[in-house]
């Protein structure tokens, strides 16, 4: 593992975990899709230097599978400023997630760490200035989730049949990171283990184990996951087009 040096504070920093470890098979290619090239560099060090650039990140964590040991440290090596700590990631999200957890447990026992980000890496067009605005709320708040308004979903009835009424703007599709306390963070995925729970996100985890309010921020159309082939094209046109975000926070 590789150690970054924290950032001046004058408090406890935060840390961001960016995982990689997924397979990534729908997308079509032989390798995890995170180390498909994007614009002349590996789609994962997009979201790792967005990070890198957000001042109250002071830890910055990837979690990795070892079977991509190589393109890991090439990434790292060519792609990315500063150091990155790479943790090896587990068989489901919620396992890689709790394995990056635990690797910065004694920081957040000693309150270096006050919060944490968890991103996936399939989302590699993130701003530093929405990873600032999740951050800002998270730390405010407890936890924090960036999203867009879904409009476009429909309530179905309690027949199966009929549709049912929604006000709009009652509905988001929630994207990462999705910011929260580390400690309570850590505590309810040590408890989600122990219970054998298995949640659809860290949101979902947090709702089940922690009493945290998790507070919506507006997401970015620019920040959407990488999941098909034509994604990477889409990508592409974003970051050649003179309106990409590429502001700080």
């Amino acid at each position: 593992m590789t150690q970054r040096r924290a950032k001046a504070s004058t408090g406890p920093c935060a840390a961001g975990v960016v995982l990689a470890s997924g397979a990534g098979t729908r997308v079509g290619a032989s390798l995890n899709k995170v180390y498909l090239p994007l614009a002349g560099r590996r789609l994962v060090s997009w979201s790792l230097e967005a990070f890198a650039r957000v001042p109250g990140v002071g830890v910055l964590v990837l979690v990795a599978r070892p079977e991509d040991l190589d393109l890991v440290e090439s990434v790292l090596d060519r792609e990315v400023t500063g150091a990155v700590e790479v943790v090896y990631g587990g068989q489901t999200r919620q396992e890689s997630e709790l394995r990056a957890l635990r690797h910065l447990a004694e920081r957040i026992d000693g309150a270096l760490i006050d919060t944490v980000l968890l991103h996936d890496a399939a989302r590699p067009l993130i701003s530093p200035a929405l990873i600032g605005g999740v951050l800002h709320s998270a730390r405010e708040h407890g936890g924090a989730i960036p999203g867009l308004p879904a409009d476009d979903i429909l309530a179905v009835g309690e027949d199966g049949k009929s549709l049912g009424e929604r006000l709009p703007g009652t509905v988001i599709r929630a994207q990462t990171p999705q910011g929260f306390r580390a400690r309570p963070l850590l505590d309810a995925y040590e408890q989600a283990a122990r219970e054998g729970f298995v949640g659809t996100d860290t949101a979902s985890v947090m709702e089940r184990f922690s009493g945290l309010p998790v507070h919506w921020v507006r997401g970015e159309q620019q920040n959407f996951k990488v999941t098909y082939p034509h994604d990477l094209v889409v990508a592409e046109r974003m970051l050649a087009s003179p309106d990409y975000q590429t502001s700080d926070s």
